[in-house]
């Protein structure tokens, strides 16, 4: 057979129809060992985005034993995504230059190690130290296992179906992370939802040399130091001064720390924009079908993570149930979420994304609307419907916005294009404990009615937290513990109202932005 004969009959197969092409290239380039690789990639996905949620269920139990202030409770929470959003871009850039696959290797070896210690930590500011560092080496592992799938599906429908279960992980591992520090924490210590990570990332070590090829930009520019204390210089006092003034007011050094982490972002584009060989090409944020995805990606998350925030806490302390029982009751969104992440699939390709992504949000608007008018109360049905509308707006909308985001840039910068993904979802993460929880926070202290008895200590307690509040209940006389339980109750569901509807104004901004950006993104576009 001469060299002419594949020549032509590439050419037959590329004049098909483009359905046929498709399901010929599924056949042709996705072979079990892509799939097979695909598995693995998912182990970090699952573990990191469990960790991002595990804390909401393990948080009373960390708070009876290591009592922490309620500032300290939301650092606990906020440290790891702080750092891992920070450094996500710098990793990404670090993964297309040196190897994705050997970040991978280096922040999965350096995520289990820490997560031994952050079992053990004695104090809440050990944790918090313990949380920063998981953070940092988390940031090696997100950006690569998304431009992995890059490398390894280089068709669109195959990639598309790749991002869609990733996606799915993403999610599932999010809401999962109730159920499975409900189960560790009817049996085990806080510290167990820590040390998940040892039996996850080991069989990764193993198995990731074995069925992954190495990928990086065959054309790295040179290292630029400058722009990566720049990309964590913008994140942290952002993020640290909106926690201020959601806490604080504007008393603290909320809005200084503000004014820095802008001053330090506008370097970093100025930069990158004249930078020959930019870390990040901030360029690709015009177009509609990257930035549109990006923020409906850091909406998303704000809305997903600041409802397990308040709801574990509610079906734990208010409704009074187990950490294993108010994990099963998310069950049915976590479910509704992965099956509308697959689901969407198909649909993507025949509705425009600036349909679909916003009839998606609308539905996770209408979830959050659900808890702002039926959820005060002791019923959890509430709950579970609101999470089901919830987790197939997010799941659906996602799947779409982070296909998106990795056919928009150039296969070479695969690591740096997942990095933004990912850093939306960190800050996402962030923003969704840091300012739900504090505007939370807020209202709880403003309206619980402290009896007059209490000692200072036992009254400040009680102001901070829904856990500190039903602690002091447990010390005192029944029926005034059960007059503080019941104000601490109403408190509680009151600012979950008022956070539910700056949820529903999330997702209905999240839709207009959809609506506007993706007009011109096409259903068939390659």
């Amino acid at each position: 057979m001469n060299e002419q004969t594949p020549t032509a009959r590439d050419e037959r197969i590329t004049r098909v129809d483009p359905g046929d092409a498709a399901r010929a290239s599924v056949r042709v380039r996705a072979p079990r060992r892509a799939w097979a690789a695909l598995v693995v990639l998912m182990l970090p996905v699952l573990l990191v985005s469990v960790d991002n949620t595990v804390l909401s269920f393990a948080l009373p139990a960390i708070a009876t034993d290591l009592a922490p202030t309620a500032a300290q409770q939301l650092w606990i929470i906020d440290a790891y995504p702080l750092v891992l959003a920070g450094l996500l871009v710098a990793m990404g850039s670090a993964g297309d230059r040196f190897g994705r696959r050997r970040m991978l290797l280096i922040g999965s070896t350096g995520f289990a190690l820490v997560s031994v210690a952050a079992a053990f930590a004695p104090t809440a500011e050990a944790l918090i130290g313990a949380r920063a560092a998981l953070g940092f080496f988390g940031a090696m592992l997100m950006p690569s296992t998304l431009s992995l799938l890059r490398a390894v599906f280089t068709d669109r429908e195959e990639r598309r179906l790749a991002i869609a279960i990733w996606a799915s992980g993403f999610a599932a591992g999010s809401a999962l992370g109730p159920l499975v520090g409900g189960l560790l924490l009817e049996h085990f210590a806080w510290g167990s939802v820590f040390l998940l990570a040892v039996p996850v990332l080991v069989p990764l070590l193993a198995l990731v040399p074995l069925l992954i090829p190495e990928s990086r930009d065959p054309a790295p520019g040179p290292i630029d130091l400058v722009s990566t204390v720049l990309s964590l210089a913008a994140m942290g006092p952002v993020v640290y001064g909106i926690k201020s003034i959601a806490t604080e007011g504007l008393e603290g050094f909320g809005i200084q720390a503000i004014v820095v982490g802008v001053a330090a972002g506008t370097w970093f584009v100025s930069r990158q924009l004249r930078s020959a060989s930019p870390m990040l090409d901030v360029r690709l944020f015009r177009r509609g079908s990257f930035g549109g995805a990006v923020l409906v990606n850091l909406f998303s998350v704000i809305a997903l993570v600041g409802f397990l925030f308040f709801v574990s806490q509610h079906l734990q302390l208010i409704v009074g149930l187990s950490p294993v029982a108010a994990g099963l009751a998310l069950v049915p969104g976590l479910v509704a979420m992965i099956a509308a992440g697959l689901a969407v699939v198909p649909v993507a390709r025949r509705v425009r994304a600036n349909v679909l992504v916003p009839s998606a949000l609308a539905l996770s608007a209408a979830g959050y609307l659900v808890i702002a008018l039926f959820a005060d109360g002791g019923s959890i049905a509430p709950i579970v419907i609101a999470f089901v509308l919830l987790g197939v707006g997010i799941g659906a909308a996602e799947t779409v916005s982070n296909e998106l985001i990795l056919s928009s840039a150039p296969p070479a910068k695969a690591g740096a294009a997942s990095a933004v993904s990912e850093t939306a979802y960190e800050l996402g993460a962030v923003l969704g404990t840091a300012v739900l929880g504090s505007i939370l926070a807020a209202r709880f202290a403003a309206t619980i009615e402290v009896p007059s008895v209490l000692t200072d200590g036992q009254s400040d307690a009680a102001r901070e937290t829904l856990a500190g509040a039903v602690a002091v209940a447990g010390e005192l006389p029944a029926e005034l513990g059960a007059r503080l339980a019941t104000s601490a109750a109403h408190a509680f569901d009151g600012g979950v109202v008022v956070t539910s509807l700056i949820g529903v104004g999330l997702m209905v901004a999240a839709a207009v932005v959809a609506a506007v950006t993706l007009r011109k993104v096409e259903t068939t576009q390659q």
